[in-house]
């Protein structure tokens, strides 16, 4: 059964009421908070001075009774989440109109800066007008997960959707493993750059299809978008084991890495810095953020070096940072991570004297 109709003409005080029955967040959707307050309060500028804006789309689940309502709720978004925050949290007063906000029937009225209580309570007909705006919403009506995740893909197609993005919202077990590693407490903890793009599960994407090849391979996004293609096809329950081990090997990172990592700054250097971890006996384990650190600390004191004298230089290092401009090419995670062992083993022999030394 897959139907897409347009929902009752309902204003979006209608909606808000229905707020804490409505979705919105299902697994196909983007994450929140995308939008800035500046977004969401020229969405609401809009509405205010009378503009259209575009359909939302909803899974509307009064109509079916089915597994995919796993939130329990009437409604989950399928497209339109960004504009529905911001019509809640103008609702919830959670942001404000914009600074040079003007009503363009009244310029003369002094409503920059306001929140909806304050329109409220001084300005009722405009706050009348915000509550009595009609939303276009269409409603989707549907059993099958693959008719819904392939009608946010197909909407958001000419949308800048990141690669992450758009493999979340496929089928198959392939997205929901790689959501699962995306939730491991490496990733909430220990990475410091942001998320709010997919980036985690493009991470996640990169690291199992690395564990699922058992080598080093390319990780771009054709390699990406491959591999979670080929799940959807395939039987198999080797992802899961694929998974298991993955958990493992982050469990370790855990452990290695501190909370919001410098050396974690970014996506590029984490499935290089998987299979490094993975390779090293688990009693050498305790070396490895000291010897990371210290390498990128040699890495950009040998950079400096190289600009006012490139012979002066060390070569390896010059070469690593060279490989590192194609992070997501096979032969340069290969290349990377032989440097990287060859001087942990040299990092690890001179501990492994100095401690002796000591005793």
């Amino acid at each position: 059964m897959f139907k897409v109709r347009p929902f009752e003409t309902k204003t979006l005080s209608w909606w808000h009421s229905q707020q804490d029955d409505i979705a919105l967040s299902p697994v196909y959707q983007r994450k929140g908070g995308i939008w800035t307050a500046q977004d969401k309060s020229f969405l609401i500028d809009s509405i205010i001075n009378g503009y259209d804006i575009p359909k939302i789309y909803i899974a509307d689940f009064t109509y079916v009774n089915t597994s995919l309502n796993e939130n329990k709720k009437a409604y989950a978004v399928i497209d339109g989440r960004q504009r529905l925050e911001a019509i809640f949290d103008f609702f919830n007063n959670k942001i404000t109109l914009r600074d040079d906000f003007v009503f363009f029937d009244e310029p003369s009225l002094p409503l920059k800066g306001l929140s909806y209580r304050d329109i409220k309570l001084n300005y009722p007909k405009i706050a009348s007008i915000y509550e009595n705006f009609n939303l276009s919403v269409m409603s989707v009506i549907t059993d099958e997960e693959g008719k819904i995740n392939d009608l946010f893909v197909r909407l958001n197609k000419n949308k800048p959707l990141t690669g992450a993005e758009i493999r979340n919202a496929m089928s198959g077990r392939h997205p929901i493993v790689i959501r699962e590693i995306s939730r491991h407490n490496f990733f909430k903890k220990c990475v410091r750059f942001t998320t709010k793009r997919g980036q985690d599960l493009n991470t996640a994407a990169k690291i199992l299809l690395i564990e699922f090849s058992g080598k080093l391979v390319d990780t771009k996004k054709t390699h990406l978008d491959r591999f979670v293609e080929e799940g959807e096809k395939s039987q198999s329950s080797d992802i899961d084991r694929v998974a298991n081990r993955t958990s493992s090997i982050l469990d370790a990172m855990s452990e290695i890495f501190s909370n919001n990592d410098s050396l974690l700054s970014s996506q590029g250097p984490i499935a290089l810095y998987y299979w490094f971890v993975r390779s090293i006996e688990p009693s050498s384990r305790r070396y490895a953020r000291e010897f990371l650190n210290d390498f990128e600390l040699k890495r950009k004191s040998n950079r400096n070096v190289a600009k006012k004298n490139a012979d002066q230089a060390d070569s390896l290092l010059l070469q690593y940072d060279v490989l590192n401009n194609s992070a997501n090419d096979a032969g340069s995670l290969m290349m990377r991570f032989q440097i990287l062992s060859s001087l942990f083993r040299d990092f690890i022999s001179k501990r492994e004297f100095h401690e002796a030394s000591v005793e």
